[in-house]
């Protein structure tokens, strides 16, 4: 039989242990979003949240990672390390649904028109899959690859190089500024 002594030991190791395991966060509309995460060796860091409602319904949380906060939209387009937008559903909505949205999203960005762009869009909206409340949609930026769409809400894409990834940040930091424009 084990002795007090060591199961004070284990009990004590397992809740440093589990401290220092414990990333700080951010909480809005039910969704817990790390204060960092690691992507490529490096740490980014939560620079926006923010709850997307429709009506009365929460639908989203959003959340924005990059490396360094930028000054301004620009600055955070053209920044040359990995970044991260993250949809959090709150709600549940079907494949068109999701496909719809994205593409009116889309389609309202001058950035987005050219063919080449409106392929690479078409590849985007084509990996969404319908989404269950609390499911994720991952839209990540990898240097020297291009932009990785993945998470619960897409079947997995990875569209290459800079210039979708820049056009689709550019989209999005345009319908919701959080930056200076310039």
């Amino acid at each position: 039989m084990e002795g007090k002594g060591a199961r004070w030991v284990r009990w004590l190791v397992l809740v440093m242990a589990l401290m220092a395991g414990t990333a700080q966060a951010r909480t809005m509309g039910g969704v817990l979003m790390p204060d960092a995460i690691h992507l490529q060796g490096r740490e980014l860091l939560l620079d926006h949240m923010e709850l997307k409602r429709k009506l009365f319904f929460a639908v989203y949380v959003w959340g924005l990672y990059l490396e360094q906060t930028p000054g301004s939209t620009r600055e955070a387009i053209d920044f040359q390390g990995p970044k991260q937008l993250q949809l959090h559903f709150r709600r549940s909505l079907n494949r068109d649904q999701m496909i719809e949205a994205f593409r009116g999203f889309l389609s309202h960005s001058a950035a987005m028109r050219s063919p080449e762009m409106r392929r690479y869009s078409e590849q985007l909206v084509q990996s969404l899959r319908g989404v269950q409340k609390g499911d994720a949609l991952l839209i990540t930026y990898l240097p020297d690859k291009g932009l990785l769409i993945s998470g619960e809400a897409s079947q997995g894409a990875m569209i290459p190089g800079k210039d979708f990834a820049d056009a689709l940040f550019a989209a999005w930091l345009s319908e919701n500024p959080i930056y200076e424009s310039n």
